[in-house]
């Protein structure tokens, strides 16, 4: 291998980690995916990638070439649309499609393409996922058109915070701060049925890190302990910081529109759950940046996890359910891998969404610190407890009885 061919290998494995990183794909998936293509490309590599840094170092056979690169980045934001086509892309290197020049132009074309989703779109998905949840959660028909007003607004403050640095430093308090202050608005003036602490988290249930807790504790199943405590202790601050916003922004509604009476109104039906849950998972589409081509195997992989955890729950006690969604959200991708050769990250997110327990965390805190429950619950802290390792189990033996075909 000669120097040139090295150095045009290097450039394109560090351009290639660095893109991938920031479509939030998981330590473990990154760096594992990163020695398959350096070893197709005839280097040695060792990788080490945390949600903050990505350290490279490549060598060639012969050891008389190494290379280290260490960057500093942000946390990755998930677009599952340019990792699908950052991972064809890969694809068609391997198999020998495309050359090694092409494929460093593809991808840099890939990085600036402009998002597939209008933003009225986005601004509509946002609004559907916040108030379908409200109805997962099994609140009324009041608390969903209230939590997908104020999603609305969310969407407008996470459009301002992509244009400016100091709202994006700002932005988990001020969203959380804003919902509140809405909820009591609308409670005051609109609709005094409405359970505002309940509006307020289904309001900002984009922002509510428990999928990254969930990446976290598997990063930390997997050895990697240094990116898996990382993420976890960011989304930690992430919900501390929502948290804090959201008493704020309560406490402020109450002093400028005072405190309404709860007027009690009944759940909605069963059917209108399941309607949601399909309606969440459409809208988690939009914002997650699928592919139309995914969208159908994303959905459905959100319908199997809901649905298993929930018939598995008539059966197994204390958020053991969960374990058994897991378990058929990682079948259900790792099959959708073998079937499409398309990363199984794609839909495994859109299952793991509906089946983190990252609202039940903001409940659990909620009830530490003001003592107060918004919702009829027992054993939070445990519950979150088991549901979280529940969900790392369920992957671990999916992976165990289905294998991945790709490692992203």
């Amino acid at each position: 291998m000669d120097k040139q061919e090295f150095i045009q290998i290097r450039r394109f494995i560090v351009k290639l980690g660095k893109m991938l990183h920031k479509y939030g794909t998981p330590a473990f998936r990154l760096e594992a995916h990163l020695l398959e293509v350096a070893a197709y490309l005839g280097v040695n590599a060792s990788f080490i990638s945390t949600p903050t840094s990505l350290t490279f170092v490549i060598w060639s056979d012969q050891h008389e070439d190494e290379y280290n690169h260490a960057a500093r980045v942000q946390p990755g934001e998930i677009d599952l649309g340019s990792l699908s086509r950052t991972d064809e892309l890969v694809n068609r290197l391997l198999s020998g499609e495309l050359t090694l020049a092409e494929a460093d132009v593809e991808i840099t074309r890939i990085d600036g393409l402009p998002n597939f989703y209008h933003p009225i779109v986005e601004l509509i998905a946002f609004g559907l996922s916040t108030g379908s949840f409200a109805i997962v959660m099994g609140s009324s028909i009041h608390d969903a058109v209230a939590a997908g007003a104020i999603g609305l607004v969310m969407y407008l403050i996470a459009l301002w915070a992509l244009n400016s640095k100091r709202v994006s430093l700002m932005q988990e308090p001020l969203v959380a701060m804003v919902a509140g202050i809405c909820a009591c608005a609308i409670s005051a003036f609109v609709d005094p049925a409405i359970n505002i602490r309940l509006v307020v988290l289904s309001s900002i249930i984009i922002f509510i890190p428990g999928l990254a807790l969930t990446i976290g504790l598997a990063e930390l199943s997997s050895r990697n302990l240094v990116s898996g405590t990382a993420r976890v202790m960011d989304a930690l601050m992430q919900l501390f910081k929502l948290y804090f916003g959201a008493f704020l922004g309560i406490a402020m509604g109450f002093w400028l529109f005072d405190e309404v009476t709860l007027v009690p109104t009944e759940p909605t039906p069963k059917w209108a759950v399941w309607l949601s849950v399909l309606v969440l998972c459409s809208a988690l589409v939009v914002i997650f940046k699928l592919r139309i081509k995914h969208a159908p195997w994303a959905i459905m992989c959100g319908v199997i996890g809901y649905f298993g955890t929930y018939w598995a729950s008539k059966y197994l006690e204390f958020g053991l359910g969960t374990f058994a969604g897991a378990f058929a959200v990682g079948v259900f991708a790792n099959v959708f891998t073998r079937l499409m050769n398309a990363p199984a990250s794609i839909v495994l997110m859109q299952g793991l969404i509906v089946l983190v327990p990252g609202s039940k965390t903001y409940i659990g805190l909620n009830s530490f610190v003001s003592g107060q429950d918004f919702m009829q619950t027992e054993h939070i802290g445990q519950e979150t407890f088991v549901i979280f390792m529940s969900l790392v189990a369920g992957l671990i033996f999916a992976n165990v009885i289905m294998p991945t075909k790709k490692a992203l």
